[in-house]
């Protein structure tokens, strides 16, 4: 069978690279790719966004499987797309429709669905520029820090953690009467800020049955020791050591179980990943966010580890059949740090060669993103650019080896954090 993966970062390499083990990949295409699935597979540059010209696109290469990997192009609504048309309508989308992926498409749609379902979640107050005045009473009578939220998507960056008043304000001026985000920003979702630590849960759902994937922490900010601004991420570990079977059990139980009979109360047509932002709580978990899709750079940690026929559980999401598949993990650790380029996530050059590739041990993978063929080089065309992965008995030893393959990759003011992994480096592994 042939199939289509939608995206063009690292996330999409990796998907991409586990889908090509399996005997029943025939041809691998990402749209629009990059120079990593140029190598490996058939990139096609097609518009993502004009769902006409994907429809023609997997008609005139006979794809029977779509993976969707970023969020917008299913809050487009490209499952729905499919499903509207007779002759697309047996083609596997993977990923949910338009009113599924509002669960990451609107802070606000989330926040509702959670707290009717009684999942654990930050108390919370959505406002419009309509009632800006009742937004700023709402702050002034907040405990700090706060947080505020862009309702609508903001590529990672519409989330704001406010350590006083003043900031508060400036920030909710930013949003709704600035419109710093566009119509992403036109509703702001203000909640109490959870003290924890972060892990990302993943599950594969038919919105009646799923299967739990292996759980990553990834590691937002810029600089070292999770300083400076936010960006796509800039690095991963899985597995969590304090996600064990207790702490577990708690996410099955208070969040992934209500979250599909929540699925099915609403009749949200789910056939896709589901990413769940947790908050670790003093042991229990609480939910930042959802997203409809795998997140990045998790992916790039926790792919390596399943053992199991990505297509086969592909399959079986089709059919119906995830509760009776047996995913198997690797049970060693997965370190993933990200090599971006100089500046970001502000202002960066691209087109800069990248040099050191071939100089990677074998047994380390690399995952492209912001890259581009140009003739014989490759070139950086974007902030993160390529993720190393490394896999060890130990996070020490994952680490080791991402970190040696870091060292090996250059182009002028690359930069990569050091310390992935520094806030996990006490806790026992489960």
């Amino acid at each position: 069978m042939n199939v289509l993966i939608i995206g063009s970062g690292a996330r999409e390499h990796a998907l991409a690279w586990k889908l090509s083990q399996s005997p029943y990949a025939e041809q691998i295409f990402v749209a629009p790719g990059n120079a990593g699935t140029d190598e490996f597979h058939t990139s096609c540059a097609i518009d993502i966004h004009n769902f006409d010209e994907v429809a023609k696109f997997v008609t005139d290469f006979n794809i029977m499987m779509v993976v969707v990997g970023p969020e917008n192009t299913l809050v487009e609504g490209i499952h729905d797309y499919f499903q509207e048309k007779d002759f697309l309508r047996d083609v596997l989308v993977v990923g949910p429709k338009k009113l599924g992926a509002m669960l990451e498409g609107s802070k606000d749609f989330c926040k509702a669905f959670l707290q009717k379902n009684n999942i654990p979640t930050a108390r919370y107050e959505t406002f419009t520029e309509a009632n800006y005045r009742d937004a700023v009473e709402y702050l002034r009578t907040h405990s700090y820090p706060v947080v505020l939220k862009a309702d609508g998507l903001a590529a990672g960056k519409g989330v704001i953690i406010a350590q006083t008043f003043e900031e508060a304000i400036d920030s909710l001026e930013a949003m709704l009467r600035n419109h710093k985000f566009g119509k992403a920003g036109s509703k702001v979702v203000i909640e109490e800020y959870l003290q924890g630590i972060e892990v990302s849960v993943f599950i594969l759902t038919d919105g009646k049955e799923y299967v739990l994937l292996p759980e990553a922490k990834d590691y937002k900010r810029i600089g070292e020791g999770d300083a400076g601004l936010n960006t796509g991420g800039m690095g991963a570990i899985s597995p969590v050591p304090f996600a064990d079977e207790t702490f577990m059990q708690k996410v099955r139980d208070r969040v992934i179980e209500p979250t599909i009979r929540g699925m099915q109360a609403d009749n949200l047509d789910y056939t896709g990943f589901l990413f769940i932002g947790l908050m670790n709580v003093n042991g229990d978990p609480y939910v930042i966010e959802y997203n409809v899709r795998l997140g990045d750079p998790e992916t790039e940690a926790i792919l390596p580890r399943i053992k199991s026929d990505l297509f086969e559980l592909f399959l079986a999401l089709h059919d119906h059949k995830l509760g009776n598949f047996k995913l198997e993990i690797d049970p060693r650790t997965a370190a993933t740090v990200f090599l971006v380029s100089g500046g970001y996530p502000e202002g960066f050059d691209k087109g800069k060669e990248i040099s050191g590739l071939g100089q990677v041990d074998s047994d380390t993978l690399v995952f492209h993103a912001g890259t581009k063929r140009v003739d014989d080089k490759i070139v950086n065309n974007g902030g993160r650019v390529i993720a190393v992965t490394g896999l060890g008995n130990t996070m020490e030893e994952a680490l080791a080896k991402a970190n040696k393959a870091a060292e090996a990759i250059n182009w002028t003011d690359r930069y990569y954090r050091r310390d992935i992994g520094f806030d996990l480096a006490k806790q026992p592994m489960h």
